[in-house]
């Protein structure tokens, strides 16, 4: 048979053998941005509208909600520099023992069934929940880390039940931009209150009194603002939420708010492809959680006074944000999320060499040079791995599950980081460098391996079934199988 190349128009896609045929009987008009891969037609600009509000009514809320969750986990980083764990008692490991707290039930997969949860009853009404968990138990690190496991998998499926797979990556990055840039904002408040002298409080409780109180404000605007779905968002018109449905079911889901099945959603783990991402997952969270949980003791290595040190993360921070969102937006551009997730881990990992191999007070200029590539290539991978996996998952239910127990695994690399830093190898910390390394250097190789394999793959299907297909070319609402699907392309 002669290979046939098919367009985006070439939807409705069942019979392989029949592709001449229909698409010959599909006839579809173009958007200005996109072809909408149904036999309605839609005005461009309903599209635009519809975006736009997506993009401000329910980013927004969602990345401070992320912005508060980073400061009220990550915080204590910021306080230990002012001396808060000498001040309630600390000593030795115990600082290092209570980071370690948070990610044990952080990463016992407390995010699976909260993720049911999100699925039932909709991220909109139980994200806003944790929220204000995080803020009343937060002394309580164990039960922080609960309320904390299924942020970001509840946050990524939500988005998905409202963007494309080519528009998830830049949404998600965007979203978690405010995990990155919290670092610098947390870095910026401790600047502040670190310079008021009471005699009645430490200058570390005005830092958590003013990241919480800012918590439980917005959580509670939260409840009542981000819609449950696109069907029952009132600020939507009748075109825009026939749009988003027909959306949804061109290029995300094969259906929408299907009825969860807990058989069915935990299914993927019968394909070996899943657990190589879970290994994907396990490796890439070890830098991400050594540079959110010690990047100002890295930078205080350098011998700077506690206002410096804390001043000095800000510009990584921000580096690190810039990145995430170059990455990002650039994989959802091009379609493409291997390469996308080897570039940062690259950059990562030299950042975690120069810093073992080099005396960082004889040298602290380009100490401080590798602190910007710890945070430049740390948090793009978690993103585009978690919408790697959600791209090529879609049956809404299993990627709920998907994404909740993929996270988990990244959560428990912070168990490995936490318990690598240690007391006694201040202030250089070698070994915890060194393990970091190691670990980035093993994800690097998976992700290169499972990119290539996915090309590789695409190709062996096109030539078996005599045609040229790539992932946009086929309506996710006839992929109910997944990869099982003979039509099924997968997005690398």
């Amino acid at each position: 048979m002669d290979k046939v190349e098919v367009t985006r128009s070439s939807v409705g896609l069942v019979d392989l053998e029949a592709l001449p045929r229909l698409e010959s009987s599909y006839g579809h008009k173009k958007d200005e941005e996109n072809e909408v891969g149904s036999t309605i037609t839609f005005d461009p600009a309903i599209q635009r509208s519809l975006l736009r509000k997506c993009d401000w009514f329910i980013l927004p809320p969602l990345t401070f909600m992320y912005l508060c969750n980073a400061l009220d986990k990550g915080n204590v980083a910021n306080a230990k520099t002012d001396g808060w764990d000498k001040d309630i008692g600390l000593t030795g490991d115990q600082y290092y023992l209570l980071v370690m707290i948070f990610y044990v039930s952080f990463s016992s997969d407390f995010g699976t069934p909260i993720s049911i949860f999100v699925k039932k009853f909709s991220a909109a009404r139980v994200l806003p929940l944790m929220m204000i968990g995080f803020v009343k138990i937060f002394a309580i690190r164990w039960f922080l880390g609960i309320f904390e496991s299924a942020m970001l998998p509840g946050v990524v499926y939500y988005l998905s039940t409202f963007y494309k797979r080519g528009e998830l990556a830049s949404r998600v990055g965007l979203f978690y931009a405010a995990a990155a840039i919290a670092g610098a904002f947390s870095g910026l408040i401790a600047f502040g209150v670190f310079q008021i002298h009471n005699p009645h409080h430490h200058s570390w409780q005005y830092l958590f009194w003013i990241e919480g109180s800012g918590t439980i404000t917005f959580a509670l605007f939260a409840f009542f603002w981000l819609p449950k779905t696109s069907d029952t968002w009132w600020i939507l018109t009748e075109e825009e939420k026939a749009l988003a449905r027909r959306r949804i079911l061109e290029d995300s889901s094969s259906e929408i708010n299907e009825k969860f099945n807990f058989r069915e959603a935990f299914k993927p783990f019968e394909n070996p492809l899943y657990w190589v991402w879970a290994m994907i997952s396990l490796s890439l969270g070890v830098p991400l959680a050594s540079v959110n949980n010690f990047l100002p003791q890295i930078v205080a290595s350098l011998g700077y006074s506690t206002v410096k040190t804390n001043l000095f993360t800000v510009a990584p921070n921000i580096v690190g944000t810039v990145a995430l969102l170059v990455l990002t937006f650039s994989s959802d551009y091009f379609r493409e999320r291997s390469i996308h997730v080897a570039i940062p881990l690259a950059v990562s990992l030299s950042g975690f060499v120069v810093l073992g191999c080099i005396d960082p007070i004889a040298h602290r200029g380009v100490a401080y040079f590798a602190c910007f590539l710890l945070t430049a290539g740390a948090s793009a991978p978690s993103v585009l791995v978690a919408t790697w996996y959600n791209n090529n998952t879609p049956q809404e239910s299993r990627r709920a599950v998907v994404t909740a127990v993929m996270v988990a695994l990244a959560n428990a690399s912070g168990l490995i980081s936490t318990n690598v830093f240690r007391a006694q190898d201040e202030p250089k910390y070698v070994p915890a460098l060194a393990t970091s390394a190691a670990f980035g250097g093993l994800c690097l190789i998976l992700v290169a391996g499972t990119g290539f394999w996915m090309r590789w793959e695409n190709r062996r299907r096109d030539k078996l079934q005599g045609v040229v297909l790539t992932a946009r070319d086929i309506p996710t609402e006839t992929l109910s199988q997944g990869p099982l699907n003979p039509s099924f392309r997968f997005m690398y």
